[in-house]
């Protein structure tokens, strides 16, 4: 398998997953700030906070109105991290990877292209972004269980999974710490009310909520639900799961070199940090410094595998 071949379909999963994320948390974000009162601190600038997007949007547009955010995150092309742009980046990389692939998931991806491609227009209109957020998702979803279903699961699908999980986790630390603004001091009495409903979009926005129910037993409150999407080993958007299912993919790749052991440095990091014992401005030292080291890891796999041939 050629180092080409593997940083490709490394890439597909991520930008595949970024697809899905993008649209999963635009549409949960959505319902949030319907469920909230006029007034309470919440505006569409935080969906370019979770995307590390400030800078780069604020060039290009004067306010973080709903017109604005939408278009910048899901349709504009000069912004590689838009729905439109993750998109369109996953099919060129399953373009030129076909022949490892299922055909199966190269239509669904393409079908999904073309999809957004047409309808980026009625992305403006609540009621039609609301139906091809809706489109994105399944599709996103379908070309999940189509590589899992149909792909044999050795080296080429393991690179998939690496690329999946990182996206995964890197999403869900962003998430987390835009979440960790709610445990602020200085919040609002108006914010300190609805505090439950924005814990259970942001539960939502990791489909997580049933989970947590089910295995916290106990009402969402925000400590709990910041240690279960950073510690939870069975949740497969948690921290640490991510980081479990990136392990278990180097430890079956070949020249995986010493990456195993930084994937464990990484999983003891999460691990030894104490939600209840962090103050809302440790914890956001906190979850930049994890968002930095999980980059990190993606340089040393890149350095590791996609600069070499690799073995079958």
């Amino acid at each position: 398998m050629l180092s080409r071949s593997a940083e490709r379909l490394y890439w597909l999963a991520r930008y595949m997953e970024r697809t899905e994320n993008t649209a999963k948390v635009v549409s949960v974000y959505m319902n949030l700030l319907m469920d909230l009162p006029k007034g309470v601190e919440m505006g569409w600038q935080q969906l370019l906070r979770i995307n590390g997007a400030e800078a780069e949007f604020y060039e290009k547009y004067k306010s973080a109105g709903e017109r604005n955010v939408i278009r910048f995150l899901l349709s504009d092309e000069s912004y590689m991290g838009s729905l439109f742009s993750s998109l369109s980046a996953a099919r060129e990389n399953i373009r030129t990877t076909r022949e490892l692939l299922p055909d199966e998931a190269w239509e669904q991806v393409n079908e999904m292209y073309l999809f957004a491609k047409n309808d980026l227009e009625t992305v403006s209109n609540r009621r039609s972004r609301v139906l091809f957020l809706k489109k994105i998702l399944e599709g996103c979803q379908r070309f999940s269980g189509l590589l899992s279903g149909y792909m044999s699961h050795h080296h080429p699908y393991r690179f998939i999974r690496l690329g999946r999980n990182l996206e995964r986790a890197d999403m869900t630390s962003r998430i987390l710490d835009l979440a960790s603004l709610l445990l602020s001091e200085s919040r609002s009495d108006e914010l300190r009310q609805y505090e439950t409903i924005l814990w259970m979009n942001i539960l939502t926005a990791l489909n997580a909520l049933l989970m947590y129910r089910q295995h916290v037993r106990s009402r969402v409150k925000g400590d709990d639900v910041l240690s279960y999407l950073l510690l939870d080993k069975d949740l497969p958007r948690s921290v640490t799961r991510c980081l479990v299912e990136i392990s278990d993919c180097i430890n079956q790749l070949p020249n995986n070199d010493a990456l195993s052991d930084r994937v464990q440095e990484l999983e003891d990091y999460v691990q030894a940090i104490d939600i209840r014992e962090a103050t809302q401005l440790q914890l956001r030292v906190i979850l930049d410094d994890l968002q930095n080291k999980l980059g990190g890891l993606h340089g040393h796999i890149a350095d590791n595998w996609f600069s070499r041939v690799m073995p079958e």
